[in-house]
């Protein structure tokens, strides 16, 4: 109960995977997918991952393949479990069935597979029944038939493998993905995760080619070879065809690749702020989706990320997960990163911030149930360090932060107090009665408050960043807050930045140190001076 799993798969070409995959699979589950494709033609399956709890006659889990769409003991085709994974399989007709199940006891990762449309072939099943001995021969020998790979690709957004991926591809394998033609309108995106294949002179051995449009008659946009990943590719057009070509020997771990709908299902994000939404938001968003959005912002910078609007699909009512359409946050570029977090259903969630100068943000959407979608703000946070004595602030902002920036477009309260280029640092050093500074009463405490302007204008488009520097001079304690940056309006408050405090830069030297204790080692002698005079005046007093 609660486990979304099985159903019927008829594209041309596919992949399906046990529950929560890569994850454990839950106890006591039965799924089965119906796999049906064109009527003349077979199906073609095969498996890259498998992994089920081990017995010697498959009494527990396990995973069945039949001949047709009948559970008819004449039709299976085999009943698998453990960690070897089942032979690739061709179907005698136009439909094919899986089966997997789970008892109450040990679960483990599951499976994975892919599936294509193929050339039936007439006499395979009356084969089968005749000549079994011949028939165990001919599937060892037809791997490259069932290495599933190439097909027609409608949705959004997907990913496409080389034939088993990440395993060494085979060899002599021919395998065409023709991209969109499903009523999209706009140019598609390839992203390379992953690429490593026999290299060669003019990749004229093994090697994927790219071109610009259904057919090999389009404009080529590339032949890739070697362990070099490809650029990322962008079509001119709404199709894209990708072939790729072993020959008789050497191979490689082959690739991994994303397509997506470009600015709609996956963008890459360079601007110091920005939003983005799902597909189609506010609109339900499209099933079937892995899209991903990277925020890759200049060195030094951290990325804080506003949930301004999201409504996913709920929580498996069986694990809490969020196991179905879910949204995820990595650290830096890839999903290998720290996840962050992960997210469905309908929350208000609190800003995240990464802790370097890339985050990823990926979709996944399964087969049914959509909603409404998100809607998401970024900024980039400048990394600095704010520090104050009882007279003085102390702000240090490495410069590759902001190289694009002259000093004088970073300053503290008025422009006349711009900052200086100290060594690898933007520094501004000022004492509280200068630089639009002012005291103030918050929560029954006096602190001096002033504000500090980053201008990253350009032409008449302005675009000021402006952060409130506070300081408590009893306690020496400093604090920095965004106030007005990403459209204030949509974030409609400003956004605590403390944590953006601890940048990994260099710590200030023994002398800045020093020239922030001076102030106190004055303010101090004062106060001792004022003592011995008061002390001095009384004994006069009684003495007179």
């Amino acid at each position: 109960t609660g486990i979304k799993c099985g159903g019927v798969l008829s594209a041309p070409s596919g992949n399906f995977s046990s529950p929560n995959f890569p994850g454990l699979y839950p106890y006591e589950t039965e799924c089965t997918w119906l796999i049906v494709v064109a009527e003349g033609s077979s199906v073609l399956l095969s498996f890259s991952h498998f992994e089920l709890e081990y017995h010697d006659a498959c009494a527990y889990d396990y995973l069945q393949v039949y001949n047709g769409a009948a559970r008819d003991r004449g039709n299976l085709l085999g009943t698998f479990c453990g960690h070897s994974p089942p032979p690739p399989f061709s179907s005698a007709w136009h439909v094919m069935a899986v089966v997997f199940r789970s008892d109450r006891h040990v679960a483990k990762h599951g499976f994975a597979a892919a599936y294509r449309k193929g050339i039936q072939e007439g006499w395979w099943w009356w084969w089968q029944r005749i000549h079994p001995s011949i028939l165990s021969h001919c599937l060892h020998h037809l791997c490259l038939l069932a290495d599933a790979c190439g097909g027609q690709l409608t949705g959004l957004s997907g990913e496409i493998t080389s034939p088993r991926y990440p395993e060494s591809y085979p060899n002599d394998a021919e395998c065409r993905w023709s991209i969109g033609g499903a009523g999209g309108s706009g140019p598609l995106t390839l992203v390379f995760a992953d690429f490593q294949m026999e290299g060669g002179q003019g990749c004229g051995f093994d090697y994927v080619a790219l071109f610009d449009g259904p057919t090999v008659t389009a404009p080529r946009l590339g032949r890739y070879c070697g362990s070099t990943r490809p650029p990322r590719t962008v079509s001119s057009t709404p199709h894209l065809l990708i072939i790729f070509k072993s020959d008789f020997n050497i191979g490689g771990r082959g690739f991994k690749a994303h397509f997506y709908s470009a600015g709609e299902c996956q963008e890459v994000f360079t601007a110091i702020k920005g939003n983005f939404s799902s597909p189609q938001y506010p609109s339900f968003y499209p099933n079937n989706l892995q899209c991903q959005w990277s925020i890759h912002l200049p060195p030094g910078y951290r990325v804080k990320v506003f949930f301004l609007d999201m409504e996913l699909e709920g929580r498996s009512s069986l694990t809490g997960g969020c196991d179905y359409d879910h949204l995820s946050a990595f650290e830096g570029g890839t999903e290998n990163g720290s996840l962050l977090g992960r997210w469905c259903g309908r929350e208000s969630l609190a800003p995240v911030t990464s802790h370097s100068n890339q985050l990823l943000l990926v979709l996944h959407t399964d087969r049914n149930t959509a909603k409404r979608g998100f809607s998401i703000a970024y900024v980039g946070v400048v990394p600095m360090n704010v520090s104050c004595t009882r007279t003085d602030f102390h702000i240090q902002i490495p410069v590759q932060s902001l190289s694009q920036l002259e000093k004088n477009r970073i300053y503290l309260g008025t422009p006349s107090c711009a900052a200086r280029v100290v060594g690898r640092n933007f520094k501004i050093h000022t004492r509280f009665d200068t630089c639009g500074t002012e005291s103030q009463r918050r929560n029954n405490t006096s602190v001096i408050v002033s504000t500090l302007y980053i201008d990253f204008s350009v032409g008449d488009q302005e675009d000021i960043h402006q952060y409130e520097v506070q300081c408590e001079p009893k306690k020496k304690e400093a604090s920095v807050t965004l106030i007005a940056g990403p459209d204030p309006s949509r974030l409609s408050q400003a956004e605590n930045l403390v944590d953006a405090q601890q940048w990994e830069g260099e710590a200030m030297d023994a002398r800045e140190i020093k020239s922030q204790d001076t102030s106190d080692i004055v303010f101090i002698s004062i106060c001792i001076l004022a003592g011995l005079l008061m002390v001095i005046a009384v004994v006069g007093l009684v003495l007179l």
